[in-house]
Parts: structure tokens; C-alpha cells; sequence
């Protein structure tokens, strides 16, 4: 890495009162350049304790929105615009209207992963990490509308034991992960956890097998979780299915364990986009900047802060 491009950042960022999230997601490069690493919720919660005027925020764009709406005080810039997601893509504004005007008293339930606009159509948002919390915090009696990952929306189902409707999206990296490579990587490795995102594709039919086997070396974890489970994990070799970025983490974390992924070809090229060089580019211009309008934002904060605050 260019010692002088490190250099630039360093001094910017102390000149401009700025830091660095970077979601475990991203290149290890831009990683090893960030000030706190994390999942969604994590970064999040980080956008707001950080006492900084301004934020580099390497992930995706509904990232971006989020610590906008969160920390309305603060200037929230992404190095890279283009840096979406497709599954936030995978429902509209408009769908989600016409979705709830059919389910007038329903709960509306909204991953992290959407856009400020949905976001501030719902009644609650979540990660990975505290989605099935969410579900459980909510009566019993009452509908649910839950968008817009149909992989997580199946496990939050099977784990609560609630009736809940789904909206059919996916993240087209997960979406393409399967059971059958689980099974040919535990075949070929000896003494292995396998550590599942519950986005995949793969988690019914892992939840399936696990619970009919009664396998206890299957976990369904949110990014975050699994860098933790590897901390303590006695299994030489483990399988992950998730993005492959989160892989630099986990050996960073815990170098004496040998980290598979189910597909190394799982990438997600949103996540790519944004470089050092980039970051650096962006603290310089002050530009590209993320500022959700203040009507959407008051609307979506709620959902938000709910999800904060259960964890």
C-alpha cells in the first residue's frame, strides 16, 4: 500500500475531525485503513458514539442513509455512489404502499438493507444479528409484513415459530449459495464448524439437516457473530457462507484457524467498489455526500432507533 496515500488519509482525517467504518464486507485494504470494522448494526451504533464532524462510511448507499438519519449533525460521505445493493433494490416504494394498503393493520418489518424510503414506511427495522429479537418483541395477534430477503424471512420464521408474511427478495450472493457445496467442503475437510448467514440460500435446507442429525457444528450467524464464534471455536478448519470479504477479518481475528469459503467466487461487487484511493479522494473533496431529507428521515428514525434499541 502507498505509505504516502496513508499518510494524506491520516493527516486529513485528523484535520477534518473525520473517521473511517468500514463493513466487514469490504477489501482488506480498505479494511486495514478503517477506524471500526463491523456489520450494519454494529457500524450504526458506531456512526453515533463517534465523536467526529464527519464520517467516511465504506459499505453501500443504505448504509450511508442510515448514519445520515441517525446522525443528522454529522457529514456522511461515500466514496462511491454507485455502491448499491440488490437486495434494498429488490422492492420499491411504491410496492411496498400497495403491499400494505392490502395488509392495513399488518406490521411492517424492514431489513437494514432497504433504503431510507421504505425504512421510513415501516414500523421496525433489523439486521441479521437481532432479527429474530425484533419479531419476538412484537404481540402475537398482530400481522407481519417482513422485507425484503425471503432466505432470512424463512429462518426468523422457523426460529420464532410466528406466521409471517414474506416478501420474495434476495441478495443475489447469497441467493446463489447452496447446501451441496457445505457438504462437499465438510467432506473434504476434516473436524469443521460451518458458520451460515441466515441471507443464504443453503439455510433451510442446512436448518433441516442440522436439527435431523442433530448437528451441532452448524451455526446461523450475522457477520459480526461469526467473527466471534471463530474466537472461540475449537474446530481447526471453518466453512463460511457469506460474502467472502468477511474472510480478512476472521484470519486477522483468529490467524491459527484455516477459513473456508463455501464459494470464492461469493462476491459482492457493490462492496468492491470503493478504494483507498477513493477514500482518500473523498476526504480531500469533502464529496460525495449522503443526507437523507429531513421528512423521510424523522419518518424512518423510529424504525431505526427500535432496532437500536432492542440490540
Amino acid at each position: 500500500m502507498d505509505l504516502n496515500v496513508l499518510k494524506q488519509i491520516s493527516d486529513l482525517k485528523k484535520k477534518k475531525n473525520a473517521v473511517i467504518l468500514a463493513h466487514n464486507y469490504q477489501i482488506p485494504e480498505v479494511q486495514d485503513i478503517a477506524d471500526f470494522i463491523g456489520d450494519s448494526l454494529g457500524l450504526a451504533k458506531k456512526a453515533v458514539e463517534v465523536d467526529a464532524e464527519m464520517i467516511i462510511f465504506c459499505g453501500v448507499h443504505f448504509m450511508a442513509e442510515t448514519a445520515s438519519i441517525l446522525c443528522p449533525n454529522k457529514k456522511i460521505l461515500l466514496p462511491d455512489l454507485e455502491a448499491g445493493c440488490s437486495l434494498a433494490d429488490s422492492i420499491s416504494l411504491q410496492q411496498l404502499k400497495d403491499w400494505k394498503k392490502k395488509n392495513p393493520d399488518a406490521v411492517v418489518v424492514s431489513y437494514v438493507n432497504t433504503t431510507a424510503e421504505i425504512k421510513a414506511e415501516s414500523d421496525y427495522c433489523f439486521t441479521s444479528s437481532n432479527a429474530v429479537k425484533i419479531i419476538e418483541s412484537i404481540d402475537k395477534d398482530k400481522k407481519i409484513l417482513f422485507l425484503p430477503d425471503m432466505f432470512l424471512g424463512a429462518y426468523v420464521q422457523k426460529k420464532t415459530k410466528r406466521k409471517i408474511n414474506i416478501w420474495p427478495g434476495e441478495c443475489h450472493v447469497h441467493a446463489a449459495m447452496t447446501y451441496e457445496e457445505i457438504k462437499n467442503l465438510r467432506d473434504e475437510y476434516v473436524e469443521t464448524e460451518v458458520l451460515i448467514h441466515p441471507e443464504c440460500a443453503c439455510g433451510s435446507e442446512a436448518m433441516y439437516y442440522s436439527e435431523k442429525n442433530n448437528d451441532k457444528d452448524i451455526h446461523f450467524l450475522s457477520t459480526e457473530a461469526m467473527i466471534n464464534k471463530a474466537k472461540s471455536s475449537s474446530a481447526e478448519n471453518i466453512i463460511v457462507a457469506t460474502e467472502t470479504g468477511v474472510i480478512h477479518k476472521l484470519q486477522r481475528t483468529s490467524p491459527e484457524k484455516n477459513f473456508i469459503p463455501i464459494n470464492r467466487t461469493a462476491t459482492c461487487e457493490y462492496m468492491k467498489m470503493i478504494t483507498v484511493e477513493k477514500v482518500l479522494e473523498t476526504l480531500k473533496s469533502e464529496q460525495p455526500e449522503v443526507k437523507v431529507p429531513a421528512k423521510i428521515a424523522m419518518k424512518a428514525k423510529t424504525a431505526i432507533d427500535r432496532m437500536v434499541g432492542i440490540g
